[in-house]
């Protein structure tokens, strides 16, 4: 579904990612770890072009995206979260996520701010990661982990193939931490290819198939967990202990 063959992004003399390469399997939940400043994020960013490349390839199920916009690339099917909810505080919950639906151009200027299909189809995301109730709450009163289910329901209304998850477990509690779990282990078994960014080793073992491990910029190992978890490399080179915890 996704490859990403030597993926290079500078800033001056700082190589933040430097000749990346791994691959995403269709159907698959594929985890990027590393320690904080592997290069993850911004491998996300240049994946999603919100970053531009230095140099490398981005393909998406066979085409190649890297030299397209943005908006362009969430056409093609690829969708993604970002560690800080970027939610426009003076809207809804239910308004934040319809703005994120498909676009059509001028003609959108002939419909409805709110379509009632948007409004069924953003209703329907809300309810399945329960949170219609806060449907016509301001985004600015939304508390951290509301926020985080708030960009997964608008992260989907563009019928995504492919989603890419920055850290969405990040700063929210257990309980909810075990209903993102929960709602993107759904989203897999009903098709949706997910490559996640976390650091959260226990979510990270429990829900992926493969585990991509960068350092410095670069991949260093790549596997399914149990072979992450006794590779000496990413052990002993800078993991410590944690992935056996996890264990």
């Amino acid at each position: 579904m996704l490859e990403v063959k030597g993926l290079c992004k500078y800033f001056g003399g700082i190589k933040a990612v430097n000749n990346c390469s791994f691959t995403v399997e269709r159907g698959s939940i594929t985890a990027l770890i590393g320690p904080n400043g592997a290069g993850k994020t911004t491998a996300f960013n240049c994946i999603s072009r919100t970053a531009t490349l230095t140099k490398g390839e981005v393909w998406l199920d066979g085409e190649r995206v890297d030299q397209l916009r943005p908006h362009k690339i969430t056409r093609k099917g690829l969708s993604r979260t970002f560690q800080i909810s970027r939610n426009l505080a003076d809207m809804t919950v239910l308004e934040n996520v319809i703005c994120q639906s498909g676009t059509g151009g001028w003609r959108d200027l002939l419909k409805p701010a709110m379509t009632t299909a948007e409004f069924d189809k953003a209703m329907g995301l809300l309810d399945f990661l329960g949170i219609t109730r806060i449907a016509y709450e301001d985004g600015a009163n939304l508390s951290y982990g509301q926020k985080k289910l708030m960009d997964l329901a608008a992260l989907l209304m563009s019928d995504p193939k492919i989603i890419l998850l920055d850290e969405p477990a990040g700063g929210v509690n257990p309980t909810l931490l075990e209903e993102i779990i929960g709602h993107i282990r759904r989203l897999n078994e009903r098709g949706m290819t997910v490559l996640i960014v976390e650091h959260n080793m226990d979510l990270i073992m429990r829900l992926s198939h493969r585990i991509v491990v960068m350092a410095q910029g670069q991949v260093i190992a790549a596997g399914e967990p149990a072979a992450i978890r006794e590779n000496p490399a990413v052990l002993e080179a800078y993991l410590g202990g944690v992935l056996e915890d996890a264990a």
